[in-house]
């Protein structure tokens, strides 16, 4: 096989998934009793993708790290605001047109804004699922927020949805095309002619914020 699995997660679900991740290496995410040969016939399938998956990462300027110094942008709702470090403050990371970090919490700066990330994700997207489920008849089980580096968002068989807090530093109509596309996995719980169709019936641009997502998805991020 061309394309060796570098990770394997079995999981209660009914389709085969595969991530090519940051550094190139396989992820394949596959139902409980999928036997190996038929995911192996998978990975064969789809070996141009994978190829071209790890030839545009290589081609990806990935931003170096936020060291929290006075300055620095950070991405919020499609926009970038400054950093600005002050005198003890509580809450330490405080944001009103712009970041305030308390000059104590600068060492522990990522942890400080993960979590601050974390509260605002769970909440605009719990607002906007309410929204949309109301709007086209959806009924998911729970919203949850998660650090997923890879997946923007998934739909569990239970009905709960998972977005990783990354995406809430993407535009709101972006953010807003994620919450639809794994609404309507409670639907199409592949990805068919027929999901995609669905999602496009809410979303007439979702062609273009998918596009935005694969060209900007890694500059989200800390």
């Amino acid at each position: 096989m061309n394309c060796p699995i570098d990770k394997l997660i079995r999981a209660k679900r009914r389709t085969i998934a595969l991530i090519v991740e940051r550094d190139g290496s396989l992820t394949v995410r596959a139902p409980k009793r999928a036997a190996l040969r038929d995911i192996e016939q998978f990975i064969h399938e789809k070996t141009d993708w994978i190829r071209r998956s790890r030839e545009k990462l290589k081609s990806i300027i990935v931003p170096p790290k936020k060291e929290y110094t006075d300055g620095e942008k950070f991405p919020f709702l499609g926009s970038g605001y400054e950093l600005r470090l002050v005198k003890a403050q509580r809450p330490s990371l405080k944001f009103n047109d712009g970041f305030t970090l308390s000059v104590t919490a600068q060492s522990r700066g990522e942890q400080t804004f993960v979590r601050w990330y974390k509260e605002q994700a769970l909440q605009i997207f719990s607002e906007r699922i309410q929204y949309y489920a109301g709007l086209h008849g959806f009924t998911p089980k729970q919203v949850k927020v998660n650090s997923a580096r890879t997946r923007w968002g998934s739909c569990s068989a239970n009905g709960t949805i998972n977005f990783t807090w990354r995406l809430v530093m993407a535009p709101l109509e972006v953010i807003d095309y994620v919450i639809l596309h794994e609404l309507a996995h409670l639907r199409v719980k592949n990805h068919s002619q027929t999901f995609w169709r669905l999602v496009e019936s809410m979303d007439s641009d979702c062609k273009e914020k998918r596009k935005w997502l694969r060209e900007n998805g890694e500059t989200l991020t800390l």
